[in-house]
């Protein structure tokens, strides 16, 4: 589980398609070289097991067919940046909210405003998604944990602070760029939950069908 408080940015080494998914090796910070093999490291929102790392710099990861599908990583070139952070550890500070590193889709970043050191970006994320999202709710893109500022049917903005536009991959956004988006899995286990509550058991539809 991660929170969505990125604590580095990586650059891609490589992407290596091969059968049923790729190789990704990321150029890492020093402090970077306790990781270990078999450790999760959510990347840009996606949650990745390391294949092998430790060595100054490096690390790399096996990327499954439906990861490269699902999330922006599938598009990713020798010296793209992305997103790191470490899985959460018991009893630390949760500072943003629950992130699974599972992503949802992908969206279209519709804008990017400053005003006075601080940002404003806008993204396309579609009704189908949109009605996990609440305004002053959490929402991670990109694997970054941020703060709904407002939304309707199609669009939803967020609110970007200096240090974050700063320390992480937001920076080099712009419209039509693709970002991944992970709701908050809260929304998603109510709506089953009220939708099993409202489904009709096998008593119903017996007494339906009876008559009684």
């Amino acid at each position: 589980m991660f929170t969505g408080l990125v604590e580095a940015a990586a650059v891609v080494r490589a992407l290596r398609r091969q059968a049923g998914g790729a190789l990704l090796a990321l150029e890492t910070p020093d402090a970077w070289s306790d990781v270990i093999r078999g450790e999760s490291i959510c990347v840009s929102g996606v949650c990745l097991t390391v294949a092998e790392g430790g060595g100054k710099g490096d690390l790399r990861f096996d990327v499954s067919a439906e990861s490269l599908e699902r999330s922006t990583l599938g598009a990713l070139r020798p010296g793209d940046a992305v997103n790191l952070e470490r899985a959460l550890v018991v009893g630390a500070r949760m500072g943003g909210h629950v992130v699974q590193g599972h992503v949802d889709a992908t969206a279209a970043v519709s804008g990017l405003e400053s005003s006075g050191g601080f940002w404003t970006l806008g993204v396309r994320i579609g009704e189908s998604w949109a009605r996990y999202v609440v305004e002053k709710g959490s929402i991670a893109l990109d694997g970054i944990s941020l703060t709904v500022a407002s939304l309707d049917d199609e669009e939803l903005r967020v609110a970007v602070i200096p240090e974050t536009f700063r320390a992480t991959t937001l920076s080099g956004r712009r419209p039509g760029d693709l970002v991944n988006v992970e709701v908050d899995v809260l929304a998603k286990y109510v709506e089953r939950l009220l939708g099993a509550a409202a489904a009709p058991t096998r008593d119903d539809r017996l007494h339906a069908l009876l008559g009684s």
